[in-house]
């Protein structure tokens, strides 16, 4: 082979492998946090949701389950939901493994502002959007988990339990966290046709003042796999 046809070669084998190493980071856990921002969730409510995820990501109990993985390290999104088409990437994935990246994935939290105002309340989207973001995920993790919360039941777009369906063919969990302030047996919805996959499971809680303390316990038993 010509000596610069050999180099040229030499070069894209190397860039290719560049390339795959930077998308094949391990981590024990992808885990996207989908945010209702639909029309029954107020600044008051959407800025509690932000605040309890902030909050989370601070304490302690959170690093000791994330340091608790084979690997130590998990890939977080989050992103704001309201109607089938209606998704807003808040915060793009960002590895934590210690109290510093977990700092940063808080801070990223607190800073981002609000993009959506209503549209619907589709589950079946925000399920959507979060297999879309496994998809682009630029690392490879053990597990795969959509964690969805929201205060209403899905009443736009496809059925919850379609889109979920469909997310569990794929190897992803869905898990949620129904606040039950404006619908008060919204848990037998998420219970039946929201949460699906091995170990799915779900917290209730009963209002927003109630999110952070839930959120915390959640985050917990997702990340250390403790369902």
């Amino acid at each position: 082979m010509p000596r610069h046809l050999s180099a040229l070669v030499l070069g894209l084998l190397i860039a290719l492998s560049g390339t795959a190493s930077s998308r094949a980071e391990p981590v024990d856990l992808n885990l996207a946090l989908a945010v209702d921002a639909s029309g029954s969730v107020d600044q008051r409510r959407f800025e509690l949701q932000k605040r309890g995820y902030a909050a989370a990501f601070r304490n302690p109990r959170v690093w000791r389950a994330i340091h608790s993985g084979m690997i130590g390290a998990i890939a977080v999104t989050m992103y704001q939901w309201t109607g089938p088409r209606l998704q807003s990437e808040a915060v793009g994935w960002m590895i934590v493994r210690d109290q510093d990246s977990a700092e940063a994935f808080a801070a990223a939290i607190e800073a981002a502002p609000r993009r959506l105002f209503g549209g619907g309340t589709s589950i079946s989207g925000a399920i959507d959007r979060g297999v879309a973001l496994m998809a682009s995920a630029p690392n490879e993790p053990t597990r795969r988990v959509i964690d969805v919360s929201g205060d209403g039941a899905n009443t736009s777009g496809r059925e919850a339990s379609t889109a979920r369906d469909e997310a569990v063919k794929k190897g992803i969990v869905i898990n949620g966290l129904p606040i039950l302030s404006v619908e008060p047996f919204l848990d037998r919805h998420y219970e039946e046709e929201v949460i699906g996959g091995e170990g799915a499971f779900m917290i209730a809680v009963r209002d927003y003042d109630a999110f952070g303390d839930a959120i915390l316990r959640k985050l917990i038993a997702e990340i250390a796999s403790l369902e």
